[in-house]
């Protein structure tokens, strides 16, 4: 019926996808979800959500199909092993919606080409983390055939609150990369920031009040601060995952020129390995203690 949201699936219910579900069923869109761990999704089926049982059978349920997974095995494990790629009506819609950067979306792009010509697929990351996407309140970088505009706009204004197209399909992606790129470093000027203010013996309020209503500081560097400075670190967006995309990063830089984020993956690493990857990225600052505050 004219006017009426098609159906949409959604498929991983992980903090992203779940903010991405709960915000279309706000919306009045018949929504249907499945995620491998069917416990993640009882909330949502309270809310109204409709659960399926398989993937492939949301899929074929599903006008809209959107994947929100961890990276690009994840995805190409749920349009193969999973048989969401054969189970897609045609005329479809597939919105791929995970952070895979630049190759993973090249090859899930040339997948779709390649085995579903009569399915539309727009590679459309997002930027927010999980707070957000339960607002509804994502910015996405959509790229793909314009023509897909009409019917996947109203799914995009219930969970975004700005969507930027940016071209053909995997222009997304690359704007997602640049975008992750300005993240890392907004975190690092934070976190390095309080760690050489606590070296030098200063008061933690001082530096927060230094920097409150600061020119030179973002509201979202702000609330970190403030976040460091409580040590409340549970994540809004896991170190493991930033420290993904910082990497995606690199492999697009392809040479030794950036010594600066290849440096930043390196100390986060460092943080990864000390077992900080489930905690928010900033949870770096504590690798940068004083030794004497570590011990």
């Amino acid at each position: 019926m004219a006017g009426t949201p098609e159906t949409v699936a959604v498929l991983g219910i992980g903090a992203m996808g779940h903010g991405l579900a709960g915000s279309a069923l706000r919306a009045g869109i018949r929504t249907i979800v499945w995620n491998r761990n069917k416990a993640a999704t009882r909330d949502l089926a309270e809310a109204g959500a409709e659960v399926a049982e398989t993937a492939a059978e949301a899929a074929q349920r599903a006008e809209i199909v959107v994947t929100m997974v961890t990276d690009t095995d994840a995805v190409l494990s749920i349009a193969r092993e999973h048989g969401v790629l054969a189970a897609l009506r045609p005329d479809a819609i597939w919105a791929q919606m995970s952070t895979v950067g630049v190759a993973g979306a090249d090859k899930i792009a040339d997948l779709v080409r390649t085995e579903r010509r009569d399915v539309t697929f727009l590679d459309a990351p997002v930027s927010g983390s999980r707070e957000p996407a339960e607002r509804g309140e994502l910015t996405i970088f959509a790229s793909g055939p314009q023509e897909a505009r009409p019917r996947i706009t109203p799914f995009f204004n219930a969970v975004g609150q700005r969507t930027i197209w940016v071209g053909p399909a995997g222009s997304g992606s690359r704007l997602k990369v640049v975008n992750n790129t300005w993240l890392a470093f907004a975190s690092e000027a934070v976190v390095s920031s309080m760690a050489v203010a606590r070296r030098l013996g200063l008061p933690t309020e001082t530096v927060v009040n230094a920097f409150s209503g600061n020119a030179l500081v973002s509201a979202w560097q702000e609330a970190k601060l403030q976040r460091i400075a409580k040590e409340e670190y549970s994540p809004q967006f896991s170190l493991e995952l930033a420290l993904k995309d910082v990497r995606l990063a690199l492999q697009v830089t392809n040479d030794d020129q950036f010594a600066a984020l290849a440096g930043l993956a390196e100390e986060w690493q460092r943080a990864l390995l000390r077992g900080y990857g489930d905690e928010d990225l900033t949870v770096v600052a504590r690798t940068l203690e004083p030794l004497e505050a570590t011990r």
